[in-house]
C-alpha cells in the first residue's frame, strides 16, 4: 500500500509539471512578437520544407543527395570560371520551379546582360513570367531585393536568380570611378556580407530559394585551390555552395560537349567535397542520365566488359544483361529506367551522397576522376 501510495503521488506530481510546463510554453507564445513563433515540433520551417526537383537526376542529388530532391529555399551559390554553365544550371532549376508552380514568378536581378529572352526559352521558362531587373552595384541590388521580400509573405511562389554577384561593383567603388580616383575599394566584401545577411532570414521564412552566379579565383600557393569570391559572408550564409569544373568530352579529336563537374563546397544535405559530373552535348544540351554511370559502375549496377563499353549486371546472379553499348548509347531512359525502378540504385545514391545516411561515403574523388576518363 505504500508504494501504491507512493507511485500515485509521484504520478500527480509528473502531472501537475506536464501542466505548468503546457502553461508556461502558452505563456511564451503569447509574449511572442514574431507571427512566426511555434512550438519546434509543429515548425512550417521544418516541416513544410518544400524541394523542387528538375528534370536531372544528378544536378537532383547535388542539390539534396537523393533522386527525388531538388532545390530547397534558402540561398544556392554557383561558383566557377566563365563559359562554366552557371546561368544554365541557375535556369534549368528555376524552369523547374516555375513548371511545379503554375503561378509563380522569376525575380531575375542582372549585371552581365548575357541571357536575352531567348535563351530563357531554351530552357523552357516563358518570358511572360520573368522580371528581369538590371542592377549595376551591390547596394542597389540589396535596396531593391529586400523591397521585394519584405512585401511577399509565405505562400508567394517566387524564385530569385542574381547574375551574378562575381560581376557587381560596390557603389564606392562606382563613385570612385565617376568621380576620377584611383583608389583601391575595400568595402566591396563588407557590402555582400551585408546583403546576405539582410536576405538570409527573409529566404528561410517567406519559402523562397535564391541561386547567385559567383566567379572563383585561385589561392595562392603552391597547390592552389579555387575559393569563391566576395569574401566569407557568402560562404556564411549560403545553403549550398557549388564550385563547377570542366573537362572536355571527345569523339576522337572532336569536342563534342563538356562535363561539368559539380563540387559540393558547401550544403546542409550532400556530403560536402563531393564531385557530381553533369555532361552537356553539343547537339542534345544537358544528357538527363548523365553523372549516374560513374557511381552505378563503383556499385555494381553496370558492368565494363571491355574498353568504352557497358552492360547493365542482374544483381540476383552477377550476370551481365542486355547489349553491350557505348558511352553515348546509355545516355537513354531504356538503359537506365531498370536500374532506376527494378534496383536499389536511388538508395545507393543517398547513402553515397546523402549527409545523416546511415552509411560511409562510398565514392571518393579519388574514384570519380579515374572513372570520369571513361
Amino acid at each position: 500500500h505504500r508504494s501504491l501510495h507512493l507511485m500515485l503521488r509521484r504520478h500527480r506530481h509528473l502531472g501537475i509539471r506536464d501542466r505548468n510546463c503546457m502553461s508556461i510554453m502558452d505563456k511564451l507564445k503569447k509574449n511572442s512578437k514574431s507571427d512566426f513563433t511555434s512550438v519546434l515540433a509543429d515548425s512550417k520551417f521544418f516541416n513544410e520544407k518544400d524541394m523542387v526537383p528538375t528534370d536531372v537526376p544528378m544536378i537532383n542529388v547535388a542539390l539534396s543527395g537523393s533522386m527525388d530532391g531538388g532545390l530547397a529555399p534558402g540561398l544556392t551559390v554557383l561558383a566557377g570560371p566563365s563559359k562554366h554553365f552557371k546561368t544554365s544550371f541557375a535556369l534549368i532549376m528555376a524552369s523547374a520551379y516555375l513548371k511545379k508552380y503554375k503561378d509563380a514568378v522569376l525575380l531575375f536581378y542582372d549585371s552581365e546582360f548575357g541571357s536575352p529572352q531567348t535563351y530563357f526559352e531554351q530552357f523552357g521558362i516563358d518570358p511572360e513570367r520573368v522580371l528581369h531587373t538590371p542592377i549595376t552595384n551591390i547596394e542597389e541590388l540589396k535596396f531593391d531585393l529586400v523591397a521585394q521580400l519584405e512585401e511577399l509573405d509565405r505562400n508567394d511562389d517566387v524564385i530569385v536568380v542574381i547574375d551574378s554577384i562575381g560581376n557587381l561593383a560596390s557603389k564606392k567603388e562606382l563613385d570612385d570611378a565617376l568621380n576620377e580616383k584611383a583608389v583601391a575599394d575595400m568595402s566591396r566584401a563588407k557590402a555582400l556580407k551585408g546583403l546576405f545577411r539582410i536576405i538570409t532570414p527573409y529566404l528561410a521564412m517567406k519559402n523562397i530559394p535564391l541561386l547567385a552566379v559567383n566567379h572563383t579565383y585561385k589561392e595562392i600557393g603552391l597547390f592552389p585551390r579555387d575559393i569563391v569570391g566576395g569574401g566569407t559572408g557568402i560562404m556564411y550564409s549560403s545553403d549550398n555552395v557549388w564550385i563547377i569544373g570542366r573537362q572536355q568530352e571527345k569523339q576522337g579529336q572532336e569536342v563534342v560537349g563538356y562535363n561539368f563537374i559539380v563540387n559540393v563546397e558547401k550544403s546542409r544535405y550532400v556530403k560536402e567535397k563531393s564531385k557530381i559530373p553533369i555532361g552537356v552535348s553539343w547537339e542534345g544540351g544537358v544528357q538527363k542520365y548523365s553523372g549516374l554511370l560513374e557511381v552505378a559502375l563503383i556499385g555494381g549496377y553496370v558492368d565494363k566488359p571491355s574498353n568504352g563499353w557497358y552492360q547493365r549486371v542482374d544483381l540476383t546472379t552477377g550476370e551481365v544483361i542486355g547489349s553491350k553499348l557505348r558511352l553515348k548509347d546509355t545516355m537513354t531512359a531504356d538503359f537506365w529506367e531498370p536500374i532506376l525502378e527494378t534496383t536499389d540504385f536511388p538508395e545507393f545514391l543517398k547513402k553515397t551522397y546523402k549527409i545523416g545516411y546511415n552509411a560511409p561515403a562510398i565514392v571518393n574523388s579519388e574514384e570519380l576522376e579515374a572513372l570520369q576518363t571513361v
